[in-house]
């Protein structure tokens, strides 16, 4: 081969080619598939984990005070029905409390020991549907006005943080209180708590 051959540049769009595969090889996307019930943290931050062992742990708290029972032994072995008011993120750091919330209420349903309310929201939508079936379904099948069950108590809270950092380290601590209120009286009937304390470190880049 002539030694003009060897000395020959290489064409632009060739190495243009290349550039984009090596920067396409090095941008590429890697997704495994994982347990949903499975407590993983990356970030540190607020997680869906959180959500659901807090709303647990809380619900299993207000389970074991006596105002279930108290309720249901005054009303004939009646289980007692609770709406999930008002969670307030009051941190600094973005939570869904909206995925909070289900988490309790689905927490409370799948222990069988209460009654869960539909939310504010959820009732104009299921109120809509009952007025127009007044008009439009028949009577055997139509769902009753004026029929709903009322709740009794509700479970409100809020969601707060305290960081502390130094260097690369940092220490995140939640703290969630609930408090369950009679309805009727305004009376506190349980309060509870629950508390997580994160531990993070950094390799290699700042906090």
């Amino acid at each position: 081969m002539p030694l003009a051959a060897l000395r020959a540049p290489v064409p632009r769009r060739a190495f243009a080619v290349a550039l984009l595969a090596l920067a396409a090889a090095c941008n590429s996307t890697r997704v495994s598939r994982v347990d949903p019930n499975a407590v993983t943290d990356l970030s540190g931050r607020w997680n869906d984990a959180d959500s659901r062992l807090v709303a647990n742990a809380l619900i299993q708290q207000s389970l074991d005070a006596p105002w279930a029972r108290n309720y249901a032994t005054a009303n004939g072995g009646k289980q007692p029905a609770v709406i999930i008011g008002a969670f307030r993120n009051r941190s600094m750091e973005h939570i869904p409390v909206g995925t909070f919330t289900r988490d309790l209420e689905r927490a409370f349903v799948n222990s069988g020991s209460v009654q869960i309310v539909a939310s504010k929201e959820e009732r104009g939508e299921i109120r809509d549907e009952r007025a127009d079936q007044q008009q439009n379904a028949t009577a055997e099948t139509r769902a009753r006005m004026a029929r709903e069950q009322g709740a009794r108590y509700m479970l409100q809270g809020d969601v707060q943080t305290i960081e502390d950092s130094e260097g690369k380290e940092k220490i995140v601590y939640y703290q969630i209180d609930a408090t369950l209120i009679d309805l009727e009286s305004n009376a506190k009937v349980w309060i509870g708590q629950h508390k997580i304390k994160k531990y993070i470190e950094r390799r290699g880049i700042g906090l």
